[in-house]
């Protein structure tokens, strides 16, 4: 694999490049890396095409400041049309996980000159916590309450996570405030990822945060524990080289790229207006793992989105893989990429 770095406009984003051929570019989410698309670099090599998978600005080599207005949809835009611009691509089948479906769906509406096929595993709409794919109008009338939902037209995304944190913990509410949850995942980032990666997993349990917990108890303590490594698809050393990934003197910049994710969410909702009516017209492949956890957050996605998606070609549900198919089952992961890409090649 060749590593360059990507001048984003004032920003540098670290990529990874294999192959020869159209461009496929691959975007993490968080927790994630270029790394986490490690599986798919060869083959995708082997069937002729350049595999890219880069760091999204405040992970791994990439550049991490603090400021949550450099992560906003608008400059997430801009920064994907550098990374085209730097692999010499005018246009490239764009590939997404977790926040990163958020960005590559987003791309497809906003750049849509840019982007020869789409590929997404989860149903974010534009962006996360946006508008469940409803559109830009109210479904309720002004100062109606406000509802304990992830996604909704109709109020501002910590608006409604702070409805949802009513009820139980909510880290989409927990990670809003500056300070406290930067520490305790920069503090003991080892442990963090262990216990998220194993718990958004098939085999893990995701909601066991909303359970009770001592008081004080931040995200980490909720998360239940993980068995020791090796997982079926997580070796001790690679899990070992992604932790280092995420190290960094200052201990706030650790995870600075998925807090300020979710620090974005109001911002993105009011950006994501002008777009909210936007149908997908690009050709589509939505994969995801068939126990994803986080596919609950999300009633009715299938027929919203065959709806909203018309250039929607297929939708695969890979068996036993939950929030990370591409890592979980990666042969039947890629098998799938593979077989749109030469499709839509």
């Amino acid at each position: 694999m060749r590593e360059s770095f990507v001048d984003a406009g004032g920003v540098r984003l670290r990529a990874v490049a294999q192959g020869e051929g159209p461009v496929v570019l691959m975007l993490h989410g968080f927790p994630g890396l270029a790394w986490s698309w490690r599986r798919q670099m060869r083959p995708l090599a082997e069937a002729g095409f350049k595999a890219v998978a880069i760091d999204s600005l405040g992970y791994g080599g990439s550049d991490r400041p603090l400021n949550a207005r450099l992560y906003a949809s608008d400059r997430i835009n801009t920064y994907l049309k550098a990374a085209l611009d730097h692999f010499e691509a005018e246009s490239a089948f764009i590939v997404g996980q977790d926040f990163g479906a958020q960005y590559a769906w987003n791309f497809a509406v906003r750049s849509p000159g840019r982007v020869r096929g789409l590929v997404a595993t989860i149903p974010y709409d534009y962006n996360m916590a946006g508008r469940g794919m409803l559109g830009a109008a109210r479904t309720e009338p002004e100062g109606a309450p406000v509802l304990p939902e992830v996604a909704s037209p109709n109020s501002l995304p910590t608006e409604r996570f702070a409805a949802m944190a009513a009820h139980s913990f909510v880290h989409l509410h927990y990670f809003q405030q500056v300070g406290p949850g930067d520490r305790e995942l920069g503090e003991r980032p080892a442990e963090f990822l262990k216990r998220i990666l194993w718990a958004l997993s098939s085999k893990g349990d995701l909601f066991a945060v909303r359970n009770p917990a001592a008081p004080g108890a931040g995200y980490i303590d909720r998360l239940p524990p993980a068995p020791d490594l090796p997982w079926d698809w997580l070796s001790k050393e690679e899990f070992d080289a992604c932790v280092a990934q995420f190290d960094h003197p200052d201990l706030e910049r650790r995870f600075i790229g998925g807090m300020n994710s979710y620090r974005t969410a109001d911002i993105n909702w009011q950006i994501g207006r002008a777009y909210a009516d936007a149908d997908v017209t690009t050709p589509t492949l939505f994969i995801f793992g068939a126990d994803d956890p986080t596919m609950n957050f999300f009633p009715d996605w299938e027929a919203r989105m065959r709806k909203r998606v018309p250039g929607l070609k297929r939708i695969v549900a890979i068996k036993g893989a939950g929030h990370f198919a591409q890592q979980e089952q990666a042969e039947a992961f890629s098998a799938a990429l593979i077989a749109f890409l030469k499709e839509n090649a």
